[in-house]
């Protein structure tokens, strides 16, 4: 699922750094912003079934990939 959520989320940012470095800042970097995110929501819904409402994450908890896979991860656990 990891390699999913990272192919989702490079498409999103349109940049495969997010898949080589796991710490990159989304968001400071100009990778991601608010409404990317939103449709990477969707997308992720839609590829894997697990759903997260932009209104359960603040931004810090979601700035780098590596924080999103292990958001995505608790979730699909749950």
């Amino acid at each position: 699922m990891r390699e999913e959520v990272l192919d989702l989320l490079a498409e999103i940012c349109e940049d495969d750094v997010v898949k080589e470095d796991l710490e990159t800042e989304l968001f400071e970097s100009g990778l991601l912003d608010s409404l990317g995110f939103a449709e990477f929501l969707v997308d992720l819904e839609d590829h894997c079934g697990i759903v997260i409402s932009p209104s359960e994450v603040e931004r810090a908890d979601i700035d780098t990939p590596e924080k999103i896979l292990k958001l995505v991860e608790a979730r699909s656990e749950a």
